[in-house]
């Protein structure tokens, strides 16, 4: 087996900084390859929690002026993860989450703070650290897009690229006159085969345009964003890519996701014996102040709250899930409207609808353990990783068919004919009255023990690990070495 060796940049990283699933992946797929002969390091910002867990991280190089300020690249570990931190004070060291102030404001530097990520990218895939040269540098999402571009206009020997989309809504859109401060050249400001996009740049693109390989996170969305709705602007150009671009599904960490040894729950249970997921339904009630009950069907939702979350649908179904006797236990946060809506509905409903505005790492684990279905009802999911958790804790998804939804649920009305056993409920089109079909068809499952069993038991045998996708990647790998030797 050829050894790989790999710089990962992401913006996130589980378990040290954590806004989306891009974390999750960028924290366990380092781990899953080394199975597979990669040696994964992965590059991220030096923001205040990266610094405070990295504090005996070793000192590599320093610069007076860092794009704008003093700047060092550190090198040390975490959690069994290999980093590089990019620590650059002026442009990490701020309060509020990585992309936005406490007031929830883009912070006006963006540009600039992940220009400067993706620019030490580059230095380090040209040899800026002689113990470790990458044969691959990959860029996961907007705020790593320009580390492709920035290898291509170097004009320079370089290592293979690979460029990972997991939301083409985040596109990293800004000004061309910033080219001139990150230090490209500005004629690839004005090119269309550039930077340029709709007049200004889009980091997005930067990494699309120029990455040799690209990759999303399931075969359903790598289709999908081929098409000029799906593809949210670049659709024209992923067509023309598309003997480059793949989908390789998500994995989720089933250590961290195991409910045989889950810290988070109430009670722990085994794939084999699914008794305490009742004590755990019981809990679930009890925090979210619902009427105590084996009978009603609950439903659970952990989700931002959003348009393309598709939880503007979920309000509409409420007359439905009171209609069929069911509970919903809602963890999120994200639109103000959908926030007061979804309040006033749990006010409205004492014991049937329960809401907790937010997030909560413990509560979200509770959620799987004890609700009997977890509803994904999205307009478009790259990939999603609620619904992977959901079959690995026995809670049966409710999904919309699109993304990566479509690709890891079997629906019970379609197992037939795969010849593969059904793990929950899927709807199309995106309506509140698809939806409101499948909560039908779920509730009716429900109150059929041996079929929901089934459901269950079909969900837990579903592999939703890194193992085989970590191997898909590094197959990838391969090929593009291979092809660039």
């Amino acid at each position: 087996m050829t050894p790989v060796r790999v710089l990962a940049v992401a913006s996130e990283v589980y378990p040290i900084v954590k806004t989306g699933g891009l974390a999750d992946v960028a924290g366990a797929l380092p781990l899953a390859l080394k199975a597979h002969g990669v040696e994964m390091r992965t590059l991220m910002p030096g923001y205040p929690d990266v610094m405070r867990r990295l504090a005996g991280a070793d000192e590599i190089r320093r610069w007076p002026d860092y794009f704008g300020g003093p700047g060092r690249l550190l090198a040390g570990s975490h959690d069994g993860l290999d980093l590089f931190v990019l620590d650059v004070p002026h442009l990490y060291a701020r309060p509020g989450n990585p992309y936005v102030t406490p007031e929830g404001i883009d912070w006006p530097d963006n540009g600039l703070r992940f220009a400067a990520l993706s620019r030490i990218a580059a230095d380090i895939g040209h040899g800026l650290v002689p113990a470790f040269v990458p044969d691959i540098v990959h860029a996961h999402d907007w705020q790593a897009g320009l580390a492709p571009a920035y290898l291509h206009y170097d004009g320079r020997p370089r290592p293979g690229t690979v460029m990972t989309i997991h939301n083409m809504a985040y596109q990293g859109k800004f000004d061309r006159d910033l080219a001139s401060a990150i230090g490209l050249p500005r004629d690839a400001t004005f090119d269309v085969h550039g930077l340029e996009y709709f007049g200004g740049i889009s980091f997005l693109k930067a990494g699309l345009q120029f990455a040799d390989r690209i990759t999303t996170v399931s075969p359903t969305y790598a289709r999908e964003i081929q098409s000029d709705e799906g593809g949210m602007g670049f659709g024209g150009l992923l067509r023309e890519r598309a003997g480059v671009l793949s989908g390789i599904l998500n994995g989720i960490d089933t250590e961290v996701w195991n409910p045989q040894t889950d810290p988070h729950i109430a009670y722990r249970f085994g794939t084999n014996d699914l008794t305490f997921r009742a004590a755990n339904k019981a809990v679930l009630q009890q925090q979210f102040n619902l009427d105590s009950s084996d009978e009603a069907p609950l439903l659970g939702v952990i989700s931002r709250l959003s348009w393309q979350k598709g939880l503007d649908l979920l309000l509409e179904t409420i007359p439905t899930i009171l209609g069929e006797g069911m509970q919903l236990a809602l963890l999120g946060s994200g639109d103000r409207d959908l926030q007061d809506r979804y309040q006033a509905v749990a006010r409205a409903n004492p014991g049937r609808i329960g809401v907790v505005i937010g997030y909560d790492e413990i509560l979200a684990h509770l959620i799987q353990a004890g609700s009997d279905a977890l509803i994904v009802p999205s307009r478009f999911e790259p990939c999603g990783l609620t619904q992977l958790c959901a079959l690995r804790y026995a809670a049966v998804p409710i999904v919309s068919r699109v993304g990566g939804l479509e690709d890891t649920i079997i629906d019970i009305g379609e197992a037939d004919a795969s010849d593969r056993d059904a793990t929950g409920f899927k709807f199309a089109p995106v309506t509140a009255d698809a939806l409101s079909g499948a909560l039908r068809k779920a509730n009716a499952a429900f109150h059929n023990k041996g079929t929901w069993r089934r459901l269950q038991l079909s969900g837990l045998a579903t592999d939703v690990s890194w193992r085989n996708r970590a191997g898909d990647y590094a197959a990838l790998y391969r090929d593009l070495m291979a092809r660039r030797a």
